[in-house]
C-alpha cells in the first residue's frame, strides 16, 4: 500500500519489526521504536501529499531516539550511496502481515506487531482517559475526527469509540485507503472542506479535528470556530499542567519552528520556562528532547506534540484538546452551558494577547521563478537597516534565519527570509514543501494584537495591510506569475 506504514525496527543483526497490516502512524513508530528500544525504523509513506500509484511515496528514516534522521545521519547515508558495489538479498517467502506474531527463517526472525497497542497503552500514560471519557460521553456533547482514510483510521475507532465511547458515527472516513479515497489527506481548511462544512454548520459539533496521511498533522475546530496550530499549541503548553497528568511536574520548556507566530513565546514567558526558536522541521525539536530542554513543541504547518516520542502527534494533539474541554466541564451538570473551544481560546487572548496569523501556500510553483524570488529577497536583507520605514511599518530587522543547535553546535542556515518591524509584525517567505512537483512558496503574515476589543476581527482582515505590504515587497506574482494562493490557513 502506497499509504501505509512499514516499521523495519532493528534491534539484532537478523531481527525486525513490521506492523500488522502495514499499517502504522508515524508517530506510532516513534512510540515502538522507543519502547523496543529498536536501532530505528524506515517508513514508507505519502504523508500528507495525495498518495497512490500516480501520486506521491517516499522512505523516512527514524533512529534510535525514534526521532527523524538529523542532517549528520542522512549526510552519511548519502555518503554511503557513492559507493555501493554490490546489494545483497535475503530469499525468504512474503510475511503474512495480517497475523500478530513470530516467524523464523533459518537465522532470520520477523516480528509482526499490532499498529495501536503500543501507542495505545503510551496514550494512556500521557492523559487521563476517565476524564476524557466522561466529557466524550456525554449526551450533550458533539464529537467528530476525520481521518481523511488516512494511517489514524485504524487508531481512531480503538481510542475514540472504544476506549473513550465516543459514537462510531463521530469518525469520518476511517478507513484507510492507499490512495486516501482520491483525497489530499492534509488537514487544513481547504483540504479537510467536508470537515469544515460539518463544524461550521448551523447545528455542528462542539469539536472537530482531522489528521494527516500519517497521522502526525492535525487539525482543530470548534462549532464554527478555527484553532490556528500556533493557538493551538500555545494553549496547550499554557493548560498542560493542570489538564495533562504527563506534565503534573510543569513542562521542561518550550518550542515552536520560526515561521510559528509568538503566541508560544509569551506563554514561555508568563510561565518563566525555556523558550527556543527552531528551523522548520522536527528534527530540530528532537535534540532539545534529549538533552531534556523540551516538552512541548508545535510548528504552524499543523504539527503539534510533546516529549512523549520525537514525532509531532496528531491524536495527541487531539487528545490534549479534549483534556482542556474536559477539565474545563467536568463540574457540569447536565443542561449546564458547556465551555467551548472558541470559550478557551478567547479566554487565553484575553490573557495573553492575540497573534493573528496566516499563511499563504503558493503550490507548484516554477521553480526557476520561485528562486528567483527568494534571491531578491535576500538581496533587499543585505540592503535593508534598522529604521527602514515600509509604510506605516519600521524595520526592527530583517535576515535569512539561521540556527546555531544548543546541544550539538550543528548551524541551520538559509531557513527563511523574514522582516521583522518594531510593532512585533512579521511577514516571512520560504520554499517548502515534500510534494513532487515544482516549488511551494510560503508568505507567512503575523501582527499581535493586545486589545481585546479587537480580538473578535477576521484574521484576514487584520493583516490586510501586511499581506498588500509582503505581496508588494516580495514581487511574488512578477516571480511566479500566481495571481492567488492554492491554500490559505
Amino acid at each position: 500500500m502506497e499509504s501505509a506504514k512499514y516499521l523495519l525496527a532493528r534491534k539484532l543483526k537478523m531481527e525486525s519489526h513490521c506492523c500488522r497490516e502495514g499499517i502504522m502512524s508515524t508517530p506510532a513508530v516513534s512510540a515502538v521504536i522507543r519502547k523496543r528500544k529498536a536501532n530505528g525504523g524506515f517508513i514508507m509513506s505519502a504523508s500528507h501529499n495525495p498518495g497512490g500509484p500516480e501520486y506521491d511515496w517516499g522512505i523516512k528514516f527514524n533512529y534510535s531516539s525514534g526521532q527523524p534522521a538529523p542532517e549528520s545521519i542522512t549526510d552519511k547515508i548519502y555518503g554511503n550511496t557513492l559507493s555501493i558495489s554490490e546489494i545483497k538479498m535475503a530469499e525468504i517467502p512474503d510475511v503474512d502481515l495480517s497475523c500478530v506474531g513470530v516467524t523464523k527463517y533459518g537465522n532470520f526472525i520477523v516480528e509482526v506487531v499490532d499498529p495501536v497497542f503500543d501507542y495505545l497503552e503510551l496514550m494512556e500514560n500521557v492523559f487521563d482517559f476517565s476524564l476524557i471519557r466522561s466529557l466524550v460521553s456525554r449526551s450533550d456533547f458533539r464529537f467528530i475526527f476525520d481521518a481523511m482514510h488516512a494511517v489514524t483510521g485504524a487508531y481512531a475507532k480503538p481510542i475514540f469509540v472504544d476506549k473513550l465511547g465516543a459514537s462510531p458515527e463521530s469518525i469520518s472516513n476511517g478507513v484507510p485507503l492507499e490512495d486516501f479515497g482520491h483525497g489530499h489527506p492534509d488537514p487544513n481548511l481547504t483540504y479537510a472542506k467536508d470537515l469544515v462544512d460539518i463544524m461550521y454548520g448551523e447545528n455542528g459539533p462542539d469539536l472537530g479535528a482531522a489528521s494527516d496521511g500519517d497521522g502526525d498533522r492535525n487539525m482543530i475546530l470548534g462549532h464554527a470556530f478555527f484553532v490556528t496550530p500556533s493557538d493551538s499549541v500555545a494553549i496547550i503548553a499554557a493548560n498542560a499542567q493542570e489538564d495533562i497528568p504527563y506534565f503534573r511536574s510543569g513542562p521542561k520548556g518550550l518550542a515552536r519552528s520560526m515561521p510559528t507566530s509568538g503566541a508560544l513565546d509569551r506563554v514561555a514567558q508568563k510561565l518563566n520556562l525555556p523558550f527556543f526558536e527552531v528551523p522548520t522541521g522536527w528534527k530540530f525539536f528532537g535534540n532539545l528532547m534529549d538533552a531534556g530542554n523540551l516538552s512541548i513543541c508545535g510548528e504552524e504547518s499543523f504539527g503539534t506534540g510533546s516529549d512523549h516520542i520525537r514525532e509531532k502527534d496528531g491524536i495527541w494533539a487531539v487528545l490534549a484538546w479534549l483534556s482542556i474541554i474536559a477539565y474545563r466541564n467536568k463540574d457540569k451538570k447536565p443542561g449546564e452551558k458547556l465551555v467551548s473551544v472558541s470559550d478557551v481560546v478567547k479566554e487565553h487572548w484575553a490573557s495573553y494577547g492575540r497573534n493573528f496569523f496566516s499563511r499563504y501556500d503558493y503550490e507548484e510553483c516554477e521553480s526557476e521563478g520561485a528562486n528567483k524570488m527568494i534571491d531578491y529577497l535576500r538581496d533587499l536583507v543585505s540592503k535593508s537597516k534598522p529604521g527602514d520605514k515600509y509604510g506605516c511599518y519600521v524595520l526592527q530587522f530583517a535576515d535569512d534565519f539561521a540556527y546555531t543547535d544548543p546541544v550539538d553546535g550543528s548551524v541551520a542556515s538559509k531557513q527563511g527570509v523574514r522582516f521583522v518591524f518594531s510593532d512585533g509584525s512579521r511577514i516571512i517567505f520560504r520554499l517548502s514543501g515534500t510534494g513532487s512537483a515544482g516549488a511551494t512558496v510560503r508568505m507567512y503574515i503575523e501582527q499581535f494584537e493586545p486589545d481585546v476589543s479587537k480580538h473578535d476581527m477576521d484574521a484576514q482582515t487584520a493583516l490586510k495591510p501586511l499581506i498588500d505590504l509582503a505581496l508588494s515587497l516580495s514581487k511574488l506574482k512578477d516571480f511566479t506569475g500566481r495571481e492567488k494562493p492554492t491554500v490559505i490557513t
